[in-house]
């Protein structure tokens, strides 16, 4: 009984100090209830990346353009296991493979980022359609949470149902200002405007499909692949209507070997060696030569 009054104390006393205070005559200062607050924080638009990261390279805009993308980033580390973080593991190759394709010359290359911070998923692939970019590539690492010995590389490219799901948003995003592969969609149907987005949308998987190819057969050898080397998914970061993509999934980071392997400077040359590799090899099928 005492611990019910108890508790029944503690929500009376206030009611009782106000009652006795205004039959006293004494008021105190309350604050205002009932008003509405709203926050409102500033995210960033995926659709108008403000900062365009240098293109580096040949500074004739006919060469070709490989955007090249490390996942994650900033409050993001992506997968982490046995002191390595995913961020940092794949920051690491996309330097590398930058630095390859400078070196051998011929190709313009930007990164979505060459630093510790972090970008929204659409934010990456639109970098690379405002670039205008001739191939996107984007590099993460895997988890297998508690199975430590899985291991191996994998290349995704976009699934033939998430195409057609892509190509249709895009479609219905197209405003009379915006263009697919040089095509100026100002003046044209929807009904027209969908059929190049889905031609283009066609086009780009056909490519990114080869690039997957080529990357596992230049691989061959010197990189380890998971036995289901390529995939498809209706990955967001693969959805540019008019880049070929793919998405390496360049090992496990629950892995031992991969994550030490990945971390390694020999891991990242053989990395940088056989992707650039493959990458001028796409560029010289696409160009006839």
């Amino acid at each position: 009984m005492w611990h019910r009054l108890q508790i029944a104390l503690v929500f009376l006393a206030p009611v009782v100090l106000m009652g006795g205070l205004y039959v006293f005559g004494l008021t105190i200062p309350v604050p205002h209830l009932g008003r509405d607050y709203v926050v409102r924080l500033a995210l960033p638009d995926p659709d108008a990346p403000r900062d365009l990261p240098e293109v580096l390279g040949p500074e004739d805009s006919s060469r070709p353009l490989v955007v090249i993308d490390a996942g994650h980033g900033g409050h993001d580390p992506g997968a982490s296991g046995g002191g390595y973080k995913e961020k940092t593991v794949v920051l690491g190759l996309a330097l590398a493979l930058r630095d390859e394709l400078l070196r051998q010359g011929g190709v313009r290359v930007a990164l979505t980022r060459s630093d510790d911070r972090f970008l929204v998923v659409e934010e990456r692939f639109q970098i690379a359609r405002a670039l205008g970019a001739d191939l996107f590539i984007s590099i993460h690492a895997d988890s297998a949470g508690e199975q430590a010995s899985v291991s191996g590389a994998s290349i995704y490219v976009l699934s033939d149902e998430a195409s057609s799901e892509a190509a249709a948003r895009f479609a219905e995003r197209e405003n009379e200002a915006d263009q697919v592969n040089g095509v100026v969609l100002a003046g044209t149907s929807q009904n027209v405007n969908d059929i190049l987005v889905d031609l283009a949308q066609r086009r780009s998987s056909e490519g990114s499909g080869t690039f997957a190819a080529l990357i596992e057969r230049e691989g061959r050898g010197t990189l380890t692949f998971h036995p289901q080397t390529q995939r498809s998914a209706g990955l967001r970061v693969l959805r540019a209507p008019d880049v070929p993509s793919v998405l390496y999934e360049a090992g496990f980071i629950t892995n031992e070997g991969d994550a030490a392997r990945l971390a390694s400077p020999e891991g990242q040359r053989r990395f940088a060696d056989v992707m650039s590799r493959a990458v001028r090899i796409f560029f010289a099928r696409q160009s006839g030569a």
